[in-house]
């Protein structure tokens, strides 16, 4: 269903001449519904702390006059991850929507009778999701192709990608997933998942981790409780401060059921060689070396080569479920699949380059990792509205739509159905949405109920960005019920 109505929106629709006195539901610049003015009011957010346009498509079938909305739509603001919608646009333009990241297996030393007398090398090519059921794949197919044993290492190439890990998180979650930093052999996110299942029969609940990491033990249960479920991950006690000993000291409440804890691994740069280790082990391989970084010898011949998803697919996992780290190993790639290791700065003016040759005369977003997770990176509402009206004519809008959250169904705005469960807006908006600690931001495609299509952005800046989040909600519905006459709408 997302899929086909994703598809609908993305083609052009005709124009088509109505008969008789429309409706004016065109609101002028700057002149916020009164709803949306309330709340900002309620959480003592002033209106100039709130970016927002909202555009009719061309070529329209609807028979009202269509809303238009501009407020402070030239301000330069922070959209944390709307960023993203740059990136994914630049990543469909520059790289096509099949482009594949080519994972490939080398050996160096002579191979006989499935021993490899030297080194595995195992290259990486910036894939953004080679997470463990495609490892396992591709391990697999190394032993198909004959190698089941190592008598040297297995070394670990990331050179793909010029970049460091971080000297401290982005905030005070130094564990959350989202603070991942990209890497040129980037392995399931560098993220441990710990599942709890409770048997109430036991009065225990029972952990497992995955995946595999050579040399971590966790604690592998710990008792189950009648206590309520929420905040039932404080109420784990857990300990991750020694990387290779992970303790549970508190309890589990029996009422949660079974559920996933996803982890950034502590200690990041062992993180590859730890489940590379494992995972090859618990493949029937064996290995007499270590596992280790270093770079692809020149002697070394092509075992394996095993392509990623393609990009099409990628960008859904980076504006459905607005996946950080994703998203950094897309923008390090602008620069990278040039032939030059991919650096921050490198796909920062290749970007930049683009965005100047295809939008002239709009402002030119700031970027730095192009994920949004940055306090740097810029834009106004008036260039993402130029974005989503170019992806939206041009020859990837259907792979472009498809990627954003269908407003109550799925992805980052699925929550929407539990806040206003009769919403119009459910099923009816295509949305990348964006969050910082003092940003809220929506940004994508609108279906109005008089059969206009719209580009709607709204940005929040202030430290009660959240508490306002409502007035984005009502923006969102005010599009959608287009049909209406808005005089009760006006301040």
């Amino acid at each position: 269903m997302a899929l086909t109505v994703g598809m609908a929106l993305a083609g052009p629709a005709k124009a088509q001449d109505t008969q008789g006195t429309r409706p004016t539901n065109t609101l002028t610049s700057g002149k916020l519904p009164r709803q949306v003015l309330q709340t900002l009011q309620q959480a003592q957010v002033p209106p100039s702390a709130l970016s927002v346009l909202i555009t009719p498509l061309p070529h329209s079938t609807a028979s009202t006059v269509p809303r238009q909305l501009s407020h402070q739509a030239n301000a330069s603001v922070n959209p944390a991850s709307v960023i993203k919608l740059f990136t994914t646009y630049a990543g469909l333009s520059l790289l096509g929507p099949d482009h594949v990241w080519r994972n490939r297996i080398y050996t160096e030393g002579t191979l006989r009778d499935g021993v490899l007398q030297g080194h595995l090398i195992v290259r990486g090519s910036g894939d953004p999701k080679l997470v463990v059921e495609r490892l396992q794949d591709l391990l697999a197919q190394v032993q198909a192709a004959g190698v089941r044993e190592v008598r040297g290492d297995i070394v670990l190439d990331r050179s793909v990608f010029d970049v460091r890990e971080r000297s401290e998180p982005f905030d005070d979650e130094p564990l959350r997933p989202y603070n991942v930093t990209p890497d040129g052999l980037l392995l399931n996110f560098k993220a441990v998942v710990y599942t709890f299942t409770p048997d109430a029969a036991s009065g225990q609940a029972q952990v497992r981790f995955e995946p595999p990491l050579a040399g971590l033990t966790v604690t592998a249960q710990l008792p189950a409780t009648q206590a309520p479920c929420n905040d039932w991950r404080r109420q784990l006690q857990a300990d991750f401060s020694q990387p290779l000993q992970v303790k549970f000291a508190g309890s589990y409440p029996l009422r949660c059921g079974e559920r996933a804890w996803p982890v950034a691994y502590p200690d990041p740069d062992n993180y590859a060689p730890r489940v590379m280790r494992a995972m090859w082990l618990s493949a029937g391989g064996q290995l007499t070396g270590q596992v280790r970084y270093g770079t692809l010898a020149p002697s070394a011949r092509l075992l394996v080569e095993a392509p990623s998803l393609p990009l099409s697919d990628i960008i859904q996992d980076i504006n459905k479920f607005s996946n950080n780290v994703m998203a950094q190993q897309l923008y390090l790639t602008l620069s990278s699949e040039l032939g030059a290791p991919g650096r921050f700065e490198a796909s920062r003016l290749r970007l930049s380059q683009w965005w100047r040759s295809g939008f002239t005369g709009s402002d030119e977003p700031v970027m730095e990792n192009g994920s949004g997770l940055s306090r740097q990176e810029r834009s106004t509402a008036r260039a993402l509205t130029a974005l989503l009206q170019a992806a939206h004519a041009g020859p990837h809008a259907k792979h472009f739509v498809n990627s954003l959250s269908l407003a109550g169904l799925d992805g980052t705005t699925a929550r929407l159905k539990d806040r206003h469960p009769q919403s119009p807006v459910i099923g009816n908006a295509w949305l990348k949405t964006g969050s910082l600690r003092d940003v809220v931001s929506v940004a994508g495609y609108v279906q109005g109920q008089s059969g206009q299509r719209y580009t709607l952005v709204a940005v929040l800046n202030h430290p009660n960005a959240h508490q306002a989040r409502g007035a984005l909600d009502q923006l969102l519905e005010w599009t959608v019920r287009d049909t209406r006459i808005p005089h009760t709408l006006t301040p």
